[in-house]
């Protein structure tokens, strides 16, 4: 008796030892947990003359309620009813069998590491004592009370369903220390006449854990160092995430996740939401605007005589004065160029007899036959705004004029110029 007290105050001084470390962000998980479980029990001897039990009794059913301070050890409170009953050619008795016993729990699983191959197999193991009462309930004349020490270890195998439920298969040996019957009650056991197996109960248990706690995870499935890898995944992720934000297409000092016009032209000074500055609100940068004057014909310049439109008009659209002007890589017009299409749309209402030819460029950058694609796409774009504005398709030619190498391949600015569509009228 002395060496299974030293045994059991071994266990429980362990498992404090190892509980003792503050709740940090690595290990939030649950710690508590119900146990619901049933299956067989099969007794040892002693039984008296006549009584036996050779095989399995009917059944054994558990309640448990664990506390686990760490992922790797705990406590466990346990209480559990045995029905004995004879087999057939033995003499009839009915035994009821109760215990209560507090045990320190392992989870071997996560002392061996199981989570570096498997996060649904677990395993348990626990041993501990406590106090067993054994009612002899039949021969009814015996009807008498017998108490005794127990000390149970055991493994308990497990199988993770869901975070709050796991399936479980336990095997536990319960040794009861001062009986004074026998399992059947008809016989008191002297002390010159016990043997080592007196006393003895194998029970063999499946059922449920059901977990109780606020967090996403129980500590039989807590593993920190898995913890600290998906701390390190997530603070990775979030670190690309930052330097994505940060990433300025346009260089226009503001990053792409504030900003409004991912596409500014170089060069153009803008808000603090990436918009280029506009005071005069007619959609061209104030920057850009003075040299924009010089190849753009005027609203208020815009003559109205047959012979204006025969040489001013006419010379301006096929001299490439008036073109209509895109963003990198991009088939819309920029709302600047939109009154470009206005004056090819005026006069071509006005002289009835007269086609155009929409000619699409585009710059260097990129693949050169997806660029002549994309010059195509933006002639064809304006083509489909000047059908929308009542000019007949038969008026309109297209063609794609590919890359426009004009201008210096390596300056933003000049790029912009000859990302465009221009007019040929006659």
């Amino acid at each position: 008796m002395k060496k299974i007290t030293t045994l059991l105050a071994m266990v429980f001084l362990t498992t404090i030892a190892f509980s003792q470390e503050e709740e940090t962000e690595f290990n939030q998980f649950n710690k508590f947990s119900i146990e619901v479980s049933g299956g067989f029990t099969k007794p040892s001897s002693p039984f008296g003359d006549g009584y036996r039990v050779e095989g399995i009794s009917p059944y054994q059913v558990s309640l448990g309620v664990r506390y686990m301070m760490n992922e790797k050890f705990g406590i466990r409170g346990i209480f559990n009813y045995n029905s004995l009953q004879e087999e057939e050619g033995s003499l009839p008795f009915e035994t009821s069998y109760y215990r209560a016993t507090l045990e320190g729990v392992a989870n071997v699983g996560n002392v061996l590491d199981f989570a570096d191959w498997t996060d649904r197999f677990g395993l348990l193991f626990h041993l501990g004592g406590g106090y067993s009462v054994i009612n002899h309930e039949a021969p009814v004349e015996l009807d008498e009370r017998d108490t005794a020490f127990n000390v149970s270890a055991g493994i308990t195998p497990q199988f993770r369903i869901s975070d709050r439920i796991a399936f479980f298969a336990d095997v536990s040996l319960i040794a009861n220390v001062g009986m004074e019957r026998s399992w059947d009650g008809t016989e008191v056991i002297s002390s010159f006449n016990r043997r080592i197996d007196d006393g003895l109960l194998y029970n063999v248990s499946a059922g449920f854990n059901i977990y109780i706690g606020p967090h996403g995870k129980h500590a039989d499935w807590y593993s920190e160092e898995k913890a600290y890898e998906d701390k390190l995944t997530e603070l990775s992720e979030r670190l690309e995430k930052v330097e994505t934000d940060l990433i300025d297409s346009d260089q226009d000092g503001v990053p792409d996740y504030l900003d409004r016009e991912p596409n500014t032209m170089s060069g153009v000074a803008v808000n603090t939401k990436g918009i280029a500055v506009d005071k005069n609100e007619n959609g061209i940068p104030d920057e850009i605007e003075a040299g924009l004057d010089a190849r753009y014909l005027k609203l208020e310049d815009y003559k109205t005589s047959d012979d204006a439109y025969g040489v001013n008009v006419k010379k301006l659209l096929n001299d490439g004065y008036v073109n209509v002007y895109f963003r990198f890589n991009s088939d819309v017009p920029e709302t600047y160029s939109l009154d470009a299409i206005n004056y090819l749309t005026l006069y071509m209402k006005e002289n009835p007899g007269k086609n155009a030819e929409l000619i699409g460029y585009a710059d260097e950058i990129g693949n050169e036959a997806y660029n002549q694609r994309l010059s195509e796409r933006r002639a064809n774009k304006v083509r489909d705004i000047l059908v929308a504005a009542g000019i007949s398709q038969s008026r309109i030619t297209v063609t794609a004029g590919g890359e426009d190498n004009s201008v210096d391949k390596s300056s933003s600015g000049a790029r912009q110029l000859v990302r465009r569509v221009t007019f040929k009228v006659n």
